[in-house]
């Protein structure tokens, strides 16, 4: 009798190893993608899903993993859409005012060489002096520009009627000249 408990337990024994035989080789004739160690192809009711691993999936995978709430992600991408074009169209506009300011400044700066163009391109017979004011004028009767001290009210018997006046101008110390307005305000 226990010849008999003995052998019918090693045959016991010897089915339920071909049977894990049977498995493992069930499991390595089917493919494994990855070929990797945590990865390995699950079977499930509804067939057979290649490369699973649950290393990389975000959500359990097993009876005993945490419970979650599916997350409405296409309402979660448009709310980030939205704030991202919200900061984009802020910077934008922030750059837009500095360019703005910047295209000010380089118009500033163009005038300024301008006028330095023409103060230089005019005649004068004498000396001048950093942050003093001048007038440039055209002499119509000698047909080219000229700089002088008095401006177009400053004469006690009224300006000379060949000047045509251009501006007011005041050299600066870079040696360049800023036109003024008639508050002698730079422009």
């Amino acid at each position: 009798m226990l010849r008999l408990n003995q052998s019918t337990l090693m045959m016991k024994k010897i089915v339920k190893f071909a049977n894990y035989k049977d498995n493992i080789q069930s499991m390595t004739a089917k493919s494994n993608l990855a070929k990797g160690r945590e990865s390995y192809d699950a079977e499930l009711s509804t067939g057979l899903v290649e490369f699973f691993n649950r290393n990389i999936t975000p959500y359990p995978t097993e009876s005993s993993g945490p419970k979650f709430d599916l997350i409405p992600v296409e309402k979660q991408k448009d709310i980030m859409v939205n704030v991202a074009r919200m900061h984009a169209q802020q910077e934008y506009d922030r750059i837009m005012e500095l360019v703005t300011v910047l295209q000010k400044q380089a118009a500033s700066i163009k005038r300024r060489l301008e006028i330095t163009d023409a103060v230089h391109s005019a005649k004068y017979n004498f000396q001048i002096y950093h942050g003093q004011i001048y007038w440039l004028a055209y002499d119509s009767y000698k047909r080219h520009t000229i700089l002088v001290h008095n401006g177009p009210d400053d004469w006690s018997v009224g300006a000379p009627i060949q000047y045509e006046y251009i501006c007011k101008v005041k050299w600066l110390g870079d040696h360049t000249w800023t036109e003024l307005d008639k508050d002698d305000n730079y422009n």
